[in-house]
């Protein structure tokens, strides 16, 4: 699937509107909380892979990338799986908004982790970024950590946490002559998931009604716009992706707050704020840098 310059950004903002329904579509739910969200979620993420992976690659390819596979898929995959449980749980424990900005946090901790583990030097605008979005954090949380949804930020530093140790882990493979591929090790983080929070989800209470929301979550929200987005890495520049990537935190705020009724708190939107400025700025100048 080859896609124009222009046609793979509107696909790109596409994937990013799919990624952002999560928080609505949670909102919905009748019954299942918790860890029984994630459960269900991750099982039809890693079921649908199941279905899309052969149909785009072939089966006999798809099985002996998985049988052939580095160790350091199977670590991306843990990371996935991290990512997948923590993000839904800070979903049901506190804001959309809040979890959203947190989330978009990646890049700032990878840059972070990179300087760290792999010695990259960290550009002046970045160490600025990642200043200007520790101020717009600490304002989020300045009001939140003692009361209720507190415990639900700390959750959702998981996901940026664990999405910079993915990076991390394929960025060290590939310099060892490894390659990852997202989509098995998303995969693999959807199957994970879905057994590790299993046992903590039981006994299960979804109602059908909720059961085909998380199915619509863990096909239209995540299995099918990670696979668009290997397309759209195609097409466009890294910088390019991670500026669109942004819209899922405007799309989701919007949404729930449309569609549910959740209005941001006032600290979350100024902090938030200050977090997506940094991150526009952050990448705006890198892609300058590179161009």
């Amino acid at each position: 699937m080859k896609l124009t310059h222009r046609r793979a950004i509107w696909l790109m903002v596409a994937v990013t509107l799919m990624w952002s329904i999560a928080g609505v579509v949670t909102r919905q739910l009748e019954a299942a909380r918790s860890f029984e969200v994630t459960f269900w979620r991750s099982l039809f993420t890693g079921l649908s892979l199941l279905v899309i992976l052969p149909l785009w690659r072939g089966p006999a390819q798809v099985w002996h990338q998985l049988h052939t596979a580095p160790a350091a898929l199977w670590w991306s995959g843990l990371c996935w799986c991290f990512m997948f449980t923590s993000f839904m749980l800070a979903l049901t424990m506190t804001s959309v908004a809040a979890v959203l900005v947190i989330s978009s946090l990646n890049p700032l901790f990878t840059a972070l982790l990179a300087w760290v583990f792999l010695r990259q030097r960290i550009a002046p605008h970045t160490w600025g970024a990642i200043v200007l979005a520790g101020a717009g954090m600490t304002w989020m949380f300045g009001g939140q950590l003692g009361g209720e949804g507190g415990a639900g930020l700390l959750v959702a530093l998981c996901v940026p946490l664990s999405a910079a140790v993915n990076w991390i882990v394929v960025q060290h493979a590939h310099a060892q002559g490894d390659d990852v591929d997202l989509i098995p090790s998303v995969l693999v983080g959807g199957i994970l998931s879905a057994l590790l929070t299993l046992p903590l989800a039981l006994p299960l209470q979804a109602t059908a009604h909720d059961v085909g929301l998380l199915a619509l979550l863990g096909v239209v929200q995540l299995a099918l716009p990670c696979t668009l987005l290997v397309v759209c890495a195609r097409a466009l520049k890294a910088p390019e992706i991670s500026l669109l990537a942004q819209l899922e935190i405007l799309f989701g705020i919007l949404l729930v707050w449309i569609f549910a009724g959740e209005r941001p708190a006032t600290a979350v939107l100024q902090g938030g704020a200050l977090v997506l400025l940094a991150l526009l700025m952050n990448e705006g100048l890198n892609w300058k840098k590179r161009r």
